[in-house]
């Protein structure tokens, strides 16, 4: 007999499950707490086999019938009603996990530790400010290339090329870690190849005229700010590290009493460790900082917490304070300035050099050199280098560029 509305609410509760059936292999499991719950036999493949319906009162008589009928549809049809429905629940899980923002977030969580921090944070500014907002909610395998090229748009509309190209490529990536995970079937960004406007190159504003070298050296020995950025303005010339890794320079990286500081792959542009040999000039200036900041993890602390680095604007600020422009040079212009004396005036060898930049150098036979490469040699070129800046500062040497009138 058929159940009604009127015969579930009269029932009592047992001290022993009970079944209420009402036709079709559909039952009400009462248990002993009270507790009403669908359930639907039926036999596929030979098998005899349960589907849980919900819970009454949640799921009415009327709605418990109908998911009867749906399933019995569905039997007839030669589908598993419990198969289906885990299909249904991994599709929509799967949605749920596979919209740009997930797929974003899982990217980044797996590329994040070989990424510098200041990488890290420009990746994330992206992606928060010119990414998520217009397809972060969206099924990533959903995305065509003529929304993702809107978003890029919005980037270019400000004037923003070089971002709007980076920003291309971060997407660029996201997608591509869609399809390793088999979340989507290909990559719109390929469709945008060549559609956006061309990035002029900007070269870091650098010095490398001998006689205006000089003076800038003798401009930075009369700065007023901090000691410790006086100090950072003096190590730039010498070290001609990046600017990053300059500010972010801690105290247990550096060994003055073996004139090195071996800075972690973790801070370097290239993921290797960097070995950088001090002159006597940058040991002169650590060993001066050390009683003011050597008590705290960085060289260089943030002036409001000894728990970050300097801000990454500081020593490119100081060389406006001291009067110069910022197409005239930056702190990144120092490694410029370097290679271009070391090499044309100097003479010393480029490999040298450019291993020192810690820039990708090969032996002859193809392998990378590592940290240690050479050492000796770059332990007299940097000497050799600072003392060159020394003349220079005190105009006891003029030197000229290859292609320079004499001064």
């Amino acid at each position: 007999m058929p159940l009604t509305d009127t015969a579930i609410r009269a029932t009592r509760v047992q001290d022993k499950p009970f079944k209420l059936f009402d036709g079709g292999g559909l039952f009400l499991l009462v248990t002993p707490s009270g507790g009403k719950w669908w359930r639907l036999k039926y036999r596929y493949g030979g098998k005899e086999k349960l589907l849980s319906l919900g819970t009454y009162p949640e799921i009415g008589l009327k709605d418990a019938r109908e998911r009867r009928e749906a399933a019995r549809k569905l039997i007839a049809n030669g589908a598993d009603p419990s198969a289906e429905r885990k299909k249904i629940k991994i599709e929509s899980l799967l949605g749920a996990a596979s919209t740009f923002n997930a797929v974003a977030d899982e990217w980044f969580q797996k590329k994040s530790s070989k990424l510098a921090a200041v990488t890290q944070a420009k990746i994330k500014a992206i992606l928060r400010n010119d990414l998520r907002p217009w397809l972060g909610t969206r099924p990533i395998k959903e995305i065509s290339a003529h929304e993702l090229l809107m978003a890029i748009r919005r980037i270019e509309s400000r004037g923003a090329n070089e971002l709007a190209h980076r920003a291309l490529r971060i997407a660029s990536q996201v997608f591509q870690y869609g399809i390793a995970a088999s979340l989507v079937e290909r990559n719109p960004a390929t469709d945008l190849r060549g559609a956006l406007e061309s990035v002029v190159v900007k070269h870091h504003a650098s010095i490398t005229n001998p006689k205006e070298v000089g003076a800038l050296l003798r401009a930075i020995d009369g700065y007023t700010g901090t000691f410790a950025v006086k100090c950072a303005l003096l190590l730039a010339p010498l070290l001609f590290v990046r600017p990053g890794e300059l500010r972010q320079a801690e105290w247990a990286e550096i060994n003055l009493d073996r004139a090195e500081w071996d800075i972690p792959a973790s801070k370097m542009k290239m993921k290797q460790p960097h070995l950088v040999p001090l002159c006597m000039q940058a040991i002169g200036i650590l060993r001066e900082l050390r009683p003011l900041t050597g008590n705290g993890r960085f060289v260089f602390p943030s002036i409001r917490t000894g728990e970050r680095p300097m801000s990454e604007n500081t020593v490119n600020g100081a060389l406006r304070r001291l009067g110069y422009r910022n197409d005239e040079i930056v702190g990144h212009g120092f490694r410029a300035m370097a290679r271009t004396i070391l090499d044309e005036v100097l003479g010393f060898r480029p490999d040298y050099i450019e291993h020192q930049l810690a820039h990708a150098v090969k032996d002859p036979n193809g392998r990378a050199y590592n940290r240690t490469a050479h050492l000796a040699e770059r332990r007299k070129m940097m000497q050799a280098w600072a003392d060159s800046l020394d003349r220079l500062k005190t105009g006891a040497e003029i030197i000229t560029l290859h292609g320079d009138k004499a001064a």
